[in-house]
């Protein structure tokens, strides 16, 4: 194909083409991925853990990586999206790929796409499988980027697959209820294997489909859970789901070096399915506290050394905003708050502006990006709706927002970076620019 010969020899000029030819857009489906995938021949042996859910399949992904590579194995990590790189969205053994083994990726899915379009997505999810599958790994941890049923990720086989959380976001594409929506996460889910739910009250379409095709199914507060006090935590889970067998507990555990009291649902789920795993690819307790010790995740309630202080995180609907009010809750008494926030158009704004109104005092909103992008002004009028009289101001970019708090904010006050991984992005190029002049 002339398209073919014609394929760019840096990242760069790949992704602008991607960009180009597909856009960002949703296509779910996945008989047009497995078609490439099948054409492609890129096999791996290595042991497949599926991360989906509506919020922490990140810090999940994190946490699994830090452990594994702590207890030895040769580890590959695929998530989405990037903050500052695409690189990002590819790691192996705890690093970034380097530019030419992603290129490579991508021009092995061209090869063997033939006129079979791909979206953006779909077109790099399988040039990371292309680069794992070379890299001859123990274990590949895969991130679902929308959904699970019909997301690229699931053409591929998990042996263990965990579901973070369910709640609402994404309706247009997977339905205006946590059932559909349970549903639709549900299908990463494979008969006769473990499947893990870090979702204390998962919805009923999810715990019947796993019944259904006869999952494993593990659920956090039925099956596995934790306990603890502020020097340390433990966990606990039943030899067998659904409270059968012996309880079997793991104590003395450290806290995760991730920040928020939500990090330790995700960190018993992570167990858990290592736990399930246990037979493949053995992990010490002694691997588990030091990979949870170690672990860094940007953009997820990372707060930044020295005053005032700063807090980003990627909360992007209610659920994960109610966390990060609840997190900022704890931080301590600081007499002012200043929120940068940037958000996209199909996001519930009001919800999350509702959630985090009690915690702020000023909203510094900035326009984003893009066809989704939604206005500053448009998002004043939707904070306005929810908290009249508050102190608003409106910036072309984030990073603009947020140098505007900086020349605003006392000592003693804080400044929290919200709304999208595109705000939260801007915001941190703009601070490592900073560091760097």
């Amino acid at each position: 194909m002339a398209e073919q010969a014609a394929s760019p020899a840096s990242l760069d000029g790949w992704l602008a083409l991607l960009e180009q030819r597909h856009g960002q857009r949703v296509e779910l489906g996945l008989e047009r991925v497995a078609a490439v995938r099948a054409r492609m021949q890129a096999e791996s042996d290595a042991v497949v853990i599926t991360v989906g859910g509506t919020n922490g399949k990140g810090s999940c992904c994190a946490m699994l990586e830090g452990i594994l590579l702590a207890s030895g194995y040769r580890v590959g990590c695929y998530t989405s999206p990037h903050l500052l790189r695409y690189n990002e969205r590819v790691r192996i053994d705890g690093r970034d790929a380097d530019d030419a083994a992603l290129v490579a990726g991508f021009a092995a899915v061209e090869a063997a796409r033939g006129d079979t379009a791909l979206t953006y997505f779909e077109h790099g999810t399988l040039a990371a499988w292309q680069v794992f599958a070379a890299a001859g790994l123990d274990v590949i941890i895969l991130e679902v980027g929308l959904g699970g049923r019909l997301d690229a990720v699931n053409v591929f086989e998990p042996d263990c697959a965990l579901v973070t959380s369910v709640a609402m976001d994404h309706m247009d594409y997977l339905g205006d209820t946590r059932e559909a929506i349970g549903f639709e996460k549900a299908g990463i889910f494979r008969a006769g294997r473990p499947a893990v739910c870090g979702d204390p009250q998962p919805p009923a379409t999810l715990v019947e489909h796993a019944a259904a095709i006869g999952a494993q199914l593990w659920i956090s507060g039925r099956d596995f859970g934790f306990g603890g006090d502020r020097q340390q935590w433990g966990y606990w889970r039943y030899a067998q789901p659904a409270r059968e067998g012996a309880l079997v507990r793991r104590g003395g555990l450290a806290y995760p070096a991730l920040r928020g009291a939500n990090q330790l649902l995700n960190a018993a789920a992570v167990i858990t399915v290592l736990e399930c795993l246990r037979e493949r690819i053995p992990v010490s307790m002694q691997h588990v506290r030091q990979g949870l010790m170690l672990v860094e995740l940007p953009g997820r309630f990372q707060v930044q050394p020295g005053r005032p202080a700063v807090v980003l995180d990627v909360a992007h609907n209610p659920q994960a905003a109610g966390v990060l009010a609840d997190n900022l809750g704890n931080m301590g008494f600081y007499p002012e708050t200043w929120a940068v926030l940037g958000m996209l158009a199909d996001k519930d704004v009001a919800g999350v502006v509702g959630l985090m109104a009690g915690r702020v005092d000023h909203w510094l909103l900035a326009d984003l990006p893009g066809p989704r992008g939604l206005s500053a002004e448009a998002l004043a009028a939707q904070v306005r709706a929810v908290k009249e009289g508050v102190d608003i101001r409106c910036f072309a970019t984030p990073a603009e927002a947020y140098a505007a708090a900086q020349k605003l904010v006392a000592e003693d006050d804080r400044i929290v970076v919200f709304g999208s991984f595109l705000t939260v992005s801007d915001v941190l190029a703009a601070i490592k620019a900073a560091r760097r002049g």
